[in-house]
């Protein structure tokens, strides 16, 4: 498989269209299948008491925005058990992961459903467990509808940034000394969805080892 790989910073990778666009549309129908069952979709409450700016589906491990922890059921919502994590996926993000010459064994993937207006402020990725971080394994994305302007910076909150767009098809993992960079999205870029998707908004997948 030919692909293109950018390397951002030392152990984060861009992989511009990585996935066909059959793959796209088998993820895109994924992710609306599994955002209807019990504990799909949901648009999470932080600590603050504010709404945030996504919904959100938990599969393998729910994060809980309100304690910052990883548990089976969504006690900040509705009590639900998560679903399971499908094997399809997890090897997906095992084969992105290797692409890098990381290796991960996810069992949470995070499902973000944004609007044309949704936005990610700067975060971390760092409630897994302290094992799973000092050992840098990655964490694994994929974009699917509207590009995105992602932005990645370093390790502290005021450090320098970089913005990319992140179309479509495209993967993106950081591990190893980039596993603890703050990252985020700014915008939603409308009307940038491949038209096969019928999409408005956008998915992100990030696929994380608890």
């Amino acid at each position: 498989m030919q692909f293109t790989k950018l390397e951002i910073y030392p152990g984060a990778f861009h992989l511009p269209d990585y996935l066909a666009l059959e793959e796209q549309e088998y993820l895109t129908r994924k992710c609306r299948e599994l955002g209807c069952q019990p504990a799909g979709f949901y648009t999470p409450v932080a600590r603050t008491g504010a709404y945030m700016q996504v919904r959100m589906m938990c599969l393998g491990l729910h994060w809980n925005p309100k304690t910052y922890k990883y548990e089976k059921t969504r006690s900040d919502h509705d009590n639900l058990p998560v679903q399971e994590l499908p094997e399809d996926l997890k090897q997906l993000a095992v084969r992105i992961a290797r692409e890098v010459n990381m290796t991960i064994e996810p069992d949470i993937c995070l499902v973000n459903d944004y609007t044309e207006s949704g936005k990610l402020g700067l975060h971390k990725d760092k409630d897994e467990r302290p094992e799973t971080l000092m050992a840098g394994i990655p964490v694994v994305s994929i974009s699917l509808g509207n590009t995105a302007e992602f932005v990645f910076g370093g390790t502290l909150r005021k450090d320098a940034t970089k913005t990319l767009l992140l179309k479509s098809g495209d993967a993106f993992v950081f591990g190893g000394p980039s596993r603890l960079r703050y990252h985020g999205i700014a915008s939603i870029l409308p009307d940038t969805a491949p038209p096969e998707l019928k999409m408005k908004g956008r998915f992100s997948l990030t696929f994380r080892q608890y």
